[in-house]
């Protein structure tokens, strides 16, 4: 038997997940990949964010927050790349929590303005740490170099698409809240 036709050997890692890049499918599309890694992140911040009651949906909106402070709910919601029904339902429960407060201007009462509250602003100090250590975990191991290279394709990608999503609403295509999928489905259900 030659070397060649030797099988390759498995992974020694019990995760599912590593095992099915690993072995599964070790070529698959990249978006999986991605989706993955992005994952593998979100859970990594979401653990460490629980300890503070706070979400990771809350979190979106408390980083916008910390850099421009004041923004309608609509600004709000593009920035943080979420639909205004979410932006809507977080920003009320931020409130509620004393993350956050709602205020109307007096030159403009038809716009909601979200504010930070001293507590969702003295947040930042706490939850920022624990970014940056999710941060340090998935890149540990590789070169700077290598975060670099990682950085520029993903910002790349990023880029390529949002350019493509531009372009297909000139053409009149849009995403679809999952309020209009779910009357779609409840539609075609009832036929």
């Amino acid at each position: 038997m030659t070397s060649q036709s030797v099988p390759p050997k498995p992974p020694s890692t019990t995760d599912p997940i590593l095992r099915h890049w690993q072995v599964a499918v070790p070529h698959d599309r990249l978006a999986h990949l991605v989706k993955d890694a992005a994952r593998a992140m979100v859970r990594g911040l979401q653990l460490r964010l629980a300890n503070y009651d706070v979400s990771f949906g809350h979190w979106a909106f408390l980083r916008v927050l910390w850099e421009e402070d004041g923004l309608t709910q609509k600004e709000l919601s593009i920035r943080a790349g979420v639909m205004t029904p979410t932006t809507f339902t977080a920003v009320a429960t931020m409130e509620k929590l004393g993350y956050v407060e709602r205020r109307h201007s007096t030159a403009n009462k038809k716009n909601t303005y979200v504010y930070l509250t001293d507590q969702g602003r003295a947040l930042k100090a706490e939850l920022v740490p624990h970014a940056e250590k999710v941060n340090e975990l998935g890149v540990h191991g590789l070169k700077e170099s290598e975060v670099e290279l990682a950085r520029k394709v993903l910002l790349t990608i990023i880029e390529n698409l949002a350019k493509d999503e531009s372009e297909s609403m000139n053409l009149g295509q849009r995403i679809r809240s999952t309020r209009e999928l779910g009357r779609l489905v409840a539609t075609r259900v009832h036929k």
